[in-house]
C-alpha cells in the first residue's frame, strides 16, 4: 500500500453560533487506505466530511485533499472527491441503470450506457438493473448509492455512516462493497457510529468526541491503549467498543481534561 498522505487536515476549527462543533482537528489518511472517524452524535464527524468536500467552510485550520487545498482549489477538490451522505441519494422512479446513466450524462462522460453496465456488473445489481428502485432492498439502494458515487472514477470517497438504518445482511454487502473499493486504489473515508463497522473495515481508526481527536491509530494500537488483558483459564483482548467507551466515558467524567491521560481498569470475565 502507497502510504503517502492524500488527505491532510492542520487545526480544523468550526463553529455554529455559539456551538463549538470542532476545536482543532489533525488527521492525515494514506492514500488507497479505509480510514474510519469514530464518534457519537454531534461529535462533528459529518461536519469535517462536509470541510473536506467543501460544502462548508472552515473557520480556522487547513486541509488538503488529492493535492488541493480545501481553501483555494474548491473546484479542483469536487473533481476529486465523491460523498455518500447518511441515506441513499437515488431516484426511486427511475431503474437502476436510468440512475447511473442519469449521474455519467451529468459528469459529461462518453458511453453513459456501458459505464451504467460497468457499475450494475461491479455491484452485483445487473439483474435488478431494469427494476425501478422504488422495488430495492435496503442493501441494494446503498451499493447502488455508492456506484453513482464512483462514476468517474474519483480517488476520494467520503462515505458519512452508510450503514445506518440497513439491516445485518445489508450491511456486510456495503461492508464488501467498500473493501472492493480500497482494494482498487480508492481513499475512503468512512464516519460511522458502530465500533465492529470500523474494526472489520478500517486500516486506521480516529475517535473524534467533543470535537478533538483522542486518538488516531490502527486497531492494535487503539487495543495496546488499554490495561494488559488479566488471565485466569482464558484471556479476552480489549475490543475497540472497550476503547472508545474508556476514553470517551473518561474524559466526560473528568471535565474534559487533555491531560487526564490514564486509562480505567477494564473488568475481563474469566472462566470457571
Amino acid at each position: 500500500m502507497i502510504t503517502t498522505p492524500v488527505i491532510r487536515i492542520a487545526g480544523l476549527r468550526k463553529s455554529f453560533g455559539d456551538l463549538e462543533v470542532l476545536r482543532g482537528v489533525d488527521l492525515e489518511i494514506a492514500r488507497g487506505s479505509i480510514f474510519a472517524l469514530l464518534g457519537s452524535n454531534g461529535a462533528g464527524k459529518t461536519t469535517v466530511v462536509k470541510i473536506l468536500s467543501t460544502l462548508l467552510t472552515a473557520d480556522a485550520g487547513s486541509a488538503v485533499v488529492n493535492g488541493f487545498d480545501i481553501a483555494t482549489q474548491a473546484a479542483e477538490i469536487r473533481e476529486s472527491v465523491s460523498l455518500t451522505g447518511q441515506f441513499a441519494a437515488v431516484d426511486e422512479i427511475l431503474t437502476g441503470r436510468e440512475n447511473l446513466v442519469l449521474i455519467a450524462k451529468l459528469r459529461h462522460l462518453d458511453h453513459p450506457g456501458r459505464i451504467a453496465d460497468e457499475q450494475l456488473e461491479r455491484f452485483s445489481l445487473s439483474d435488478a438493473g431494469g427494476r425501478r428502485v422504488a422495488t430495492y432492498s435496503g442493501g441494494m439502494r446503498r451499493r447502488l448509492d455508492i456506484a453513482m458515487s464512483l462514476i468517474g472514477s474519483p480517488p476520494v470517497i467520503f462515505l458519512d455512516e452508510p450503514t445506518t438504518g440497513l439491516d445485518p445482511e445489508a450491511r456486510l454487502d456495503v461492508w464488501q462493497s467498500v473493501r472492493d473499493l480500497a482494494h482498487g486504489g480508492t481513499t475512503v473515508l468512512l464516519t460511522t457510529q458502530y465500533l465492529d463497522e470500523a474494526e472489520h473495515l478500517a486500516d486506521r481508526i480516529a475517535i473524534l468526541h467533543e470535537g478533538r481527536i483522542l486518538v488516531d491509530g490502527t486497531l492494535s494500537e487503539l487495543k495496546a491503549l488499554m490495561p494488559p488483558a488479566q488471565v485466569t483459564y482464558v484471556q479476552k483482548q480489549p475490543s475497540l467498543e472497550d476503547v472508545f467507551l474508556a476514553l470517551v466515558g473518561r474524559r466526560t467524567a473528568a471535565g474534559n481534561n487533555p491531560t487526564d491521560t490514564a486509562a480505567p481498569a477494564v473488568a475481563i470475565p474469566t472462566a470457571v
